[in-house]
């Protein structure tokens, strides 16, 4: 096994800051996934989606997919909400999904104090309606992937940690 941690779960959910929490706590380091394909396109998720289309998305995460199987060793991963997809996600490592119901992420995005810039920067997030309908599609999904299953909303990011690191030290 790896030894990665590869947190999936909707758009806004806490996947970075929840990364970044355990990185600290466990000494691993943290990447994003959207951070590695922006950098590897030198351009923004956003301008991504607008100018390529959601399918050149998602073959970028597939290719980052690959470099993070064989590149990546005791690191902890977020990802873009769609990353879930990817065929090679269990050979990565182990799957960690964070669960919130979806008014309560739309809550923690509008309360945050760069509300604007996180909605703005989720392309998927511009019609409420459209994606209340994809978290419900994707939930089975996440649900079907994930090796388990944390909830995370109105939840502190210290607990939802703790409990990730004490569901994977019962796992080994």
């Amino acid at each position: 096994m790896t030894g990665n941690i590869i947190l999936v779960g909707f758009m806004g959910v806490g996947k970075g800051r929840t990364a970044r929490m355990l990185a600290d706590k466990t000494g691993k380091f943290a990447v994003d996934c959207d951070d590695l394909i922006e950098s590897f396109t030198n351009m923004k998720v956003k301008k991504i989606f607008k100018t390529h289309g959601e399918p050149r998305f998602r073959k970028l995460e597939q290719m980052v997919a690959r470099w993070l199987e064989e590149k990546l060793h005791d690191t902890i991963i977020s990802t873009g909400g769609g990353f879930f997809k990817v065929p090679n996600i269990h050979r990565i490592g182990t799957v960690v999904y964070l669960h919130s119901e979806f008014d309560q992420i739309l809550q923690a995005i509008h309360s945050h104090p760069k509300a604007v810039k996180k909605i703005k920067k989720r392309p998927l997030l511009q019609d409420l309606k459209k994606a209340k309908t994809l978290f419900n599609e994707r939930l089975p999904l996440y649900r079907g992937v994930a090796d388990f299953e944390i909830q995370v909303g109105g939840r502190s990011i210290d607990k939802v940690t703790d409990e990730i690191i004490k569901s994977l030290s019962e796992k080994t």
